[in-house]
């Protein structure tokens, strides 16, 4: 299968450049943050979880990385509602170029995904940076 076995390697590469950008921005940032249980039960960890110290403001995010089309970019709606179960609020950061039209044009209608190009634009108005 195309893609099979990069998709972790790339999602996880996406997750430390999300790490990384928001360390130069001041932001703390942890991983794999347990938050309860997902909305079929399973244990919820949010990738990220950045914190403004100073203002204690903070935003989860998941990570989705598509190198390739696929049906990988099918579990991002369900990913879109969980975050509206989430105690704190939360975005996707999606990055590849493997999303179709459709799913980027679904992902930029929620208010909820933000490409990986314009997250730090993105964090400095959340934080208000």
């Amino acid at each position: 299968m195309p893609g099979r076995g990069t998709a972790p390697r790339k999602g996880e590469e996406l997750k430390q450049r999300v790490v990384k950008l928001a360390i130069s921005l001041d932001l703390k940032a942890e991983t794999e943050v347990r938050a309860a249980r997902r909305l079929w039960g399973a244990k919820r960890r949010i990738d990220v979880l950045l914190t403004h110290v100073p203002t204690r403001k903070v935003l989860g995010i998941e990570c989705k990385y598509q190198g390739t089309s696929g049906s990988a970019e099918e579990k991002i709606p369900a990913t879109i509602k969980d975050i509206e179960y989430w105690p704190i609020p939360g975005i996707v950061v999606i990055d590849g170029p493997g999303f179709s039209a459709n799913m980027m044009g679904f992902l930029m209608a929620t208010g909820k995904a933000v490409l990986y190009d314009d997250l730090q634009d993105w964090l400095k108005l959340y934080f208000v940076l």
